[in-house]
């Protein structure tokens, strides 16, 4: 596959691609001009955000989708969906914009549920909500990549 290809497919494969080359041009010309280090973890630290980005989305989603099924508070529940709503339009985006991120989209889920339950479980504790904390805990952001991704919202009741 070509690079510009490669470019236009799998982004992230790109930027890896383009480093490693970079990487061994600094060896092959050790004295040119160019600060080849630099240039390469440049390179790769873009596809490093695209998904850094996608992660925060994902997380945001999960977060608030714990605060609406388990904090009894009545006040923030608009902003929460809200919130939902516009993350998974910027999830959809960039996984559109950046097509190579779709493969990396299940573990980058499953890695997220953890981190997202831990948060919210802090921010209602916070609140003194400490019953809806633990059952945050307890669910652990266990939700189905569909319910994260679709247009699911949880019951509050349950």
């Amino acid at each position: 596959m070509d690079h510009a290809t490669l470019y236009d497919t799998d982004f992230i494969g790109w930027t890896e691609t383009q480093a490693a080359l970079l990487r061994a041009a600094a060896a092959d010309l050790p004295n040119a001009p160019i600060d080849w280090t630099h240039l390469a973890e440049e390179i790769e630290d873009l596809g490093n955000s695209e998904a850094a980005a996608l992660a925060s989305q994902v997380r945001r989603v999960i977060i608030h989708l714990l605060k609406l099924q388990f904090s009894p508070a009545q006040a923030p529940r608009r902003g929460w969906t809200e919130t939902v709503g516009d993350a998974r339009d910027a999830i959809a985006d960039r996984l559109s914009e950046t097509r190579s991120l779709r493969p990396r989209l299940a573990g980058l889920l499953d890695r997220e549920r953890a981190r997202a339950a831990k948060r919210a479980a802090l921010d209602v504790e916070l609140y003194g909500e400490v019953e809806a904390a633990a059952r945050i805990t307890a669910h652990g952001g266990a939700y189905t990549d569909e319910q994260i991704l679709g247009d699911w919202f949880p019951d509050p009741t349950s």
